[in-house]
């Protein structure tokens, strides 16, 4: 289970990364909140990027992004080779994606998901382990995508 926790948002997201902040704090990750401070109009590709650098420089650390619906942060960070990033709007989802897929960023939608989901989202993301096995081959697979010949 990830305890490092660097999270950032756009705008449209700051309460919602506030109030997760305080309910990762809480449950004990040493938490680093990105940004921004307050809900001033920003690109939400600049917090992604940020996020996403330290994610990728502090081993076994997890990412959370939020922005209005979690969409343009998850194709943003989903740019940069090594992220893994999820766009999850139940616990299941958030199970799954840290199963099989290993995300090591969750996305998340303020507009879409009250706090106590988030916070549920959040809880599963950051305890669920890879399983590894026949899901390693995978994700090595989607790691490779770049640099694999054109189809």
């Amino acid at each position: 289970m990830p305890k490092t926790v660097f999270l950032g948002s756009d705008h449209a997201g700051v309460a919602l990364k506030a109030a997760l902040v305080a309910h990762l704090q809480a449950a004990g990750h040493d938490v680093a909140d990105l940004g921004p401070a307050e809900a001033k109009s920003v690109d939400y590709p600049d917090f992604a990027k940020l996020v996403c650098r330290r994610v990728l420089d502090t081993p076994e650390a997890a990412g959370i992004l939020v922005c209005g619906t979690g969409i343009g942060m998850s194709m943003a960070a989903n740019r940069m080779p090594g992220i893994r990033a999820a766009l999850c709007v139940n616990e299941y989802l958030a199970r799954m994606t840290r199963l099989h897929n290993d995300a090591n960023v969750l996305c998340l939608g303020e507009r879409v998901v009250g706090v106590g989901l988030a916070a549920a989202i959040a809880d599963v993301f950051l305890a669920t382990d890879f399983e590894g096995g026949r899901h390693r081959r995978r994700v090595d697979l989607i790691e490779s995508c770049g640099l694999a010949a054109p189809i």
